[in-house]
């Protein structure tokens, strides 16, 4: 059973996270988020913390700045895109068991104060930024590090946001691909 309780956009993604782990689940219904499920959110988060998991797409990230923003320790959980799709449908409801499983086990808690470990020139130090085949990397880094795909700005913040370690950072990037950091 996961501690937390999970925060869900909808009710087919509450379906798919209970079919995949056994755990406590609370579905936003959207962006726009009632008064009497923004306080069970609050509720959870006192007494025994929430994971943030929201789709993939732009309007969950929308949803999971404004929870983030009320909740700010709040854990986030990402799935990545391609695991979430399904003949143009992106959601968690799409994703396999083990896909939500594997996002859930790498959860990860918002840092108190943003880390400077990473600057822009890591990410093109790094072919994450500036060259043909950078999104594709940074896509899969992101899910090796469970923070998900963002453009290099979104993928720079989330790196620091998160308190990824340069040794995390460099033995998951090695074991993607090689690179001449």
């Amino acid at each position: 059973m996961i501690r937390e309780i999970i925060v869900v956009e909808g009710r087919d993604d509450e379906r798919a996270v209970r079919a995949a782990v056994d755990a406590e689940i609370i579905a936003t219904h959207g962006f726009g988020i009632s008064a009497a499920t923004f306080s069970r959110i609050e509720k959870a988060a006192e007494s025994r913390g929430i994971i943030i998991f929201t789709d993939p797409d732009h309007a969950g990230e929308q949803i999971r700045k404004r929870l983030e923003k009320r909740f700010p320790d709040a854990k986030h959980a990402f799935l990545p895109r391609e695991e979430a799709e399904k003949a143009g449908d992106i959601g968690i409801e799409n994703a396999s068991p083990e896909s939500i499983r594997e996002a859930l086990g790498k959860a990860r808690a918002s840092v108190l104060q943003d880390a400077a470990e990473f600057t822009q020139a890591d990410l093109y130090r790094y072919g994450l930024a500036g060259e043909e085949g950078s999104a594709e990397r940074r896509d899969k880094l992101g899910k090796a590090l469970g923070i998900g795909y963002g453009n290099a700005g979104t993928f720079l913040r989330r790196l620091n946001h998160y308190g990824i370690t340069r040794e995390e950072f460099e033995k998951h990037g090695q074991a993607l691909f090689p690179y001449s950091g």
